[in-house]
């Protein structure tokens, strides 16, 4: 995400600092971005010449996609991270007269489940998994620095993100579609949200430049709903395949997920979660560049192209 966002600013016209764990990571970073290695993120990193001169901060590092855990207190090691090390990063950041911090949060504060109307920014907050709550405390961190340095502080709150090189439960899906896995979803009559990395940048770059971002939280996503079946269908479309679906009853998947431990797994691949973008439509003006089809359809080519590289 961070090299996508680095790459669009500076065809845009920004100067680019993008602060890095490592020597490692920068090197990720699109030519032209100046690289400022910080270390590890958490209560205690220090951002001074990450920060030194700096307009506008958007925020994305975030402790994610952990498929096994290892820590013995994952609720603490998330905390570490997603919580404080936001706190911090914002307390920094008004120190040395930063104007705007842009959050990318998560749907996740919102619920994992819609249910039959689409979530939206006047939901009260009901983040479930350590990753969620972690994001909403560091949310309530945001909103009070605000309100205490005047900092303008804009939160976006995507679903699921996909596109060239994503990682986490995307890539898995499409590596699935790649080698022909049958998949018992052909029942499963959902409807979820999802955003193109090309969208979720642009929707940052608004939050970043229009004077009305200033305070709010938005909800943003591709502005398409899907279910889960035809997403397979449409990954296997833009890769030249066939989706290889068998009907399985909802209910049975749940119980699958329950005896092997994958409960939040199959959640996620059987439950609905709508989002309901109309807020940043009218206040930002702002309108998914790309469509769900056309996002998956890069993905998928990207994919295949790296497949042909290796």
């Amino acid at each position: 995400m961070g090299r996508s966002l680095c790459s669009r600013l500076l065809a845009d016209g920004f100067h680019v600092r993008a602060a890095v764990r490592d020597a490692l990571d920068g090197q990720d970073m699109p030519y032209g971005a100046e690289i400022i290695p910080v270390g590890s993120i958490g209560s205690t990193t220090d951002w001074s010449r990450a920060l030194s001169g700096i307009d506008a901060v958007v925020h994305l590092a975030a402790r994610a996609h952990v498929i096994e855990e290892s820590d013995p207190d994952p609720m603490n090691a998330f905390r570490e991270v997603n919580a404080l090390g936001t706190e911090r990063l914002a307390e920094a950041a008004a120190q040395s007269g930063v104007q705007r911090l842009v959050f990318v949060s998560s749907i996740g504060v919102n619920g994992e489940r819609s249910g039959e109307n689409a979530f939206t920014e006047n939901d009260t907050p009901a983040a479930h998994t350590p990753y969620a709550v972690s994001k909403r405390e560091a949310e309530e961190a945001l909103n009070k620095i605000e309100q205490e340095t005047g900092m303008e502080v804009v939160i976006l709150r995507p679903p699921m993100v996909y596109g060239p090189n994503a990682p986490g439960n995307f890539a898995r899906l499409i590596e699935l579609v790649r080698r022909d896995c049958p998949l018992p979803i052909g029942k499963i009559k959902n409807l979820r949200s999802f955003i193109y990395i090309g969208n979720l940048v642009d929707s940052i770059i608004a939050c970043i430049e229009h004077p009305k971002a200033a305070g709010q939280t938005f909800l943003v996503s591709d502005g398409q709903d899907i279910s889960t079946p035809e997403l397979i269908r449409m990954i296997a479309g833009a890769m030249g395949k066939k989706a290889k679906l068998f009907p399985c009853s909802a209910s049975l998947l749940k119980m699958i997920g329950k005896v092997t431990g994958k409960s939040y797994e199959i959640e996620r691949l059987t439950g609905s979660l709508r989002i309901d973008i109309a807020k940043i439509r009218k206040e930002l003006s702002w309108t998914p560049p790309f469509t769900l089809e056309q996002g998956l359809r890069m993905t998928a080519e990207r994919f295949i192209s790296n497949e042909k590289n290796i």
